[in-house]
């Protein structure tokens, strides 16, 4: 799996889950639904999708909470595609 293929499952999972803009979720469950011996190349897409400005990050006082940036919604599109198709 590659990192396009990663930011696709997270985003598609996320979006499934309706947490867009204010509906958020903790950091710590992206890494679900992967194997755990990549847990570490989830977290590395995760920041990566956080500068890209895809994911918004909200800081609280019980952890890092993370939802998705509708304003890329065409981006969004495009890694969620590579994800279901390859």
């Amino acid at each position: 799996m590659n990192n396009n293929q990663i930011k696709g499952k997270i985003l598609h999972k996320l979006l499934r889950a309706g947490k867009i803009e204010a509906s958020h979720t903790a950091i710590e469950n992206l890494h679900k639904g992967f194997p755990k011996d990549m847990a570490g190349e989830v977290k590395d897409n995760v920041k990566e999708l956080i500068k890209e400005g895809i994911l918004l990050e909200k800081h609280t006082s019980y952890g890092v909470q993370i939802s998705i940036n509708i304003a890329y919604s065409e981006k969004i599109k495009e890694y969620i595609r590579i994800f279901l198709t390859e």
